[in-house]
């Protein structure tokens, strides 16, 4: 009898300490050379790519209360498998409410796994372009990146789908999707790994400046953020998702960019997962 009570004392205090607060998170997921973020509040979570592997599960398991169960909304950047891999794992181990994702399909493997999945539960699936707006209580996200007109340049299947419907062979990164969070006061933008032009591009954008925080676009790559987008957005703090890579991630040159307009940089690869707490006024990294 004296162990069920200790049982359900420390169920219950299980329980506490996993309740929400009342800050927006916003958690980096270490999950090596990939992206996966994943934003809370209460009881709403957003989850923004799903890494190369299972190891977002481990993320998802250590940010999630045990009891919670749903993720309110899937964003799959783009098809890239660093990206996208592990989105099929969260799909078959947590409910998703809906998932934003451009149906840019390069015929790879891994993408036919993720359109699998997707199609195989129903889930509500929403093509986000330029200028659409998504709110989830006190979550604004405005889309950024693609256009549709950039859309329009790529070849249409005959038998199109909102998880398949443009052709295209190499060159993903350009249709990232990218948006704009907005929780109170505070602002992020996460780039998924869109290239130099589309970083010069959004760069032109009226009413750029004043983010806090910026998921440094391609894992750091010289072929991302450039120093016109930089100094457009003027963010104080950049995460670089990044792991153990052949091609020396994150470059000198960026690093450097960052140094030069004092923005603060953190790493997964150096720190593992790195965790944003915001009240939508002030914010802090653990």
């Amino acid at each position: 009898m004296f162990t069920v009570l200790l049982l359900v004392i420390a169920g219950i205090l299980l329980v506490i300490f996993q309740f929400p607060d009342r800050n927006l998170h916003v958690i980096t997921c270490d999950v090596g050379q990939g992206d996966s973020i994943l934003i809370t509040y209460n009881s709403t979570q957003i989850l923004t790519d799903g890494g190369p592997g299972k190891s977002v599960l481990t993320c998802l398991g250590k940010y999630m209360p045990f009891y919670d169960r749903e993720i309110e909304l899937v964003i799959s950047t783009h098809p890239d498998s660093d990206h996208s891999t592990g989105l099929v794992s969260v799909l078959q181990d947590y409910t998703v409410d809906e998932i934003l994702i451009n149906p840019v399909d390069p015929g790879t493997q891994v993408y036919k796994a993720l359109v699998s999945e997707v199609g195989g539960r129903g889930l509500r699936v929403i093509n986000p372009i330029s200028g659409m707006k998504v709110g989830l209580g006190l979550i604004y996200l405005d889309i950024i990146s693609p256009s549709q007109q950039l859309l329009d340049k790529l070849s249409v299947k005959e038998e199109a789908s909102k998880l398949v419907k443009y052709e295209i062979g190499s060159g993903t990164n350009l249709y990232s999707i990218v948006y704009k969070l907005s929780f109170k006061n505070f602002s992020a933008m996460f780039t998924g790994d869109m290239p130099p032009e589309v970083s010069d591009e959004l760069s032109k954008l009226s009413g750029a400046d004043g983010l806090d925080y910026i998921k440094i676009p391609h894992h750091g790559s010289s072929n991302g953020l450039t120093e016109n987008f930089l100094k457009a957005f003027d963010p104080e703090v950049a995460v670089i998702s990044v792991g153990k890579n052949p091609w020396g991630f994150p470059k000198s040159d960026i690093l450097d960019m960052l140094a030069k307009y004092d923005v603060r940089i953190y790493r997964t690869d150096l720190m593992g997962d790195v965790e944003l707490i915001t009240d939508g006024e002030k914010y802090w990294i653990r």
